[in-house]
């Protein structure tokens, strides 16, 4: 990639939202070629990219975290201590990556040991790094997110929230904004929290911060995702903000041109994922041809793809094949 950009007298690398994204080695190795990396610094991405120090962070900054561990789990007695103290069900959760990975929910103590070697043999497999934490396990949670935007001049302004709490296997499928029957009091809180957290880290450019939600409306941060995600059309769609654009007007060093006040919610945005899968064999990911593609259109409809009639789906990455993102003035 970095050949490619020196060979082509590149400016700034935009790394999207999957593979180096959230690699701070990549954005380190961009900076020191003079190619501006489109998204935080590696500093930045070091700090909310390991979940245990994100904690640490957002309790400096008075965010709520979830119940657990006050630090990474150094063996099975201090976790056992952790669970009685606040009460199981408990979840081990690794400190490094996502999606899911490193993530084991435990019920009573023999669960719990389980739980321990099962996430950090996961979690070192995936992603190299063993460590993990307990915290409690909320259960039925709601997923809401809020996009951030931040300059280099120490303005930062939210994009509202997100719920994304319609999932499969720890994958989102459905992201919708505004969240659903959440109370205007807690969104606000919400966002000012996230708003906190990502001054208090110094952050530059567009991340998520991602909070779960219990059944009273309680909120909890858990991560903050350091790039832009699958999902950004959705706020786009309801603030008419362009986030890639402001992410490259951002890098280029240029303030933010919007104040918090000016941000508005309009209407209702809710988007699918499509996924190249077999329903008939556990949604398991299906490669292969695609022989006919129908594609939908039309006002407050948006399609977001690179897939096309005769494209083949290759079964080295994620199944998801395209974004179905619609915008009407209700839900």
């Amino acid at each position: 990639v970095i050949s490619a950009a020196e060979v082509g007298n590149v400016e700034a690398i935009h790394p999207g939202y999957g593979f180096m994204a959230e690699n701070a080695h990549f954005n380190e190795v961009c900076r020191s070629c003079k190619i501006d990396f489109i998204g935080p610094t590696p500093e930045a991405m070091n700090l909310l990219g390991d979940k245990n120090q994100a904690r640490s962070l957002a309790r400096e900054a008075k965010v709520p975290v979830v119940p657990g561990s006050p630090g990474l789990i150094e063996n099975e007695a201090a976790a056992l201590e952790v669970a009685h103290e606040i009460g199981f069900p408990v979840l081990v959760k690794a400190t490094a990556g996502g999606g899911g990975k490193g993530m084991r929910v435990a019920s009573n103590d023999l669960a719990l040991k389980n739980a321990l070697s099962q996430a950090s043999v996961e979690a070192k497999a995936a992603f190299g790094n063993s460590a993990v934490y307990v915290e409690k396990f909320i259960e039925r949670p709601r997923h809401i997110e809020v996009q951030i935007l931040a300059d280099h001049h120490g303005n930062v302004v939210h994009l509202f929230e997100r719920d994304c709490s319609t999932q499969r296997r720890l994958q989102k499928l459905v992201e919708e904004s505004p969240a659903p029957q959440l109370p205007e009091k807690v969104r606000n809180e919400m966002c000012e929290a996230a708003v906190r957290l990502i001054k208090k880290a110094n952050y530059t450019n567009a991340g998520t911060v991602e909070f779960i939600v219990d059944r009273e409306h309680n909120f909890y941060f858990i991560e903050v995702n350091a790039r832009i995600q699958v999902e950004h059309p959705v706020s786009e769609m309801v603030t008419g903000v362009d986030l890639i654009k402001s992410q490259i007007a951002v890098a280029a060093g240029e303030p933010l041109p919007m104040k918090q006040k000016a941000i508005k919610p309009s209407g209702v945005s809710i988007e699918c994922r499509i996924n190249a899968e077999d329903p008939d064999a556990n949604f398991q990911p299906s490669p292969g041809t695609i022989k006919r593609l129908i594609t939908p259109g039309g006002l407050g409809v948006r399609w977001d793809s690179h897939v096309h009639q005769g494209y083949a789906v290759p079964p080295y990455y994620d199944s998801m094949i395209g974004k179905l993102i619609v915008h009407k003035p209700t839900r």
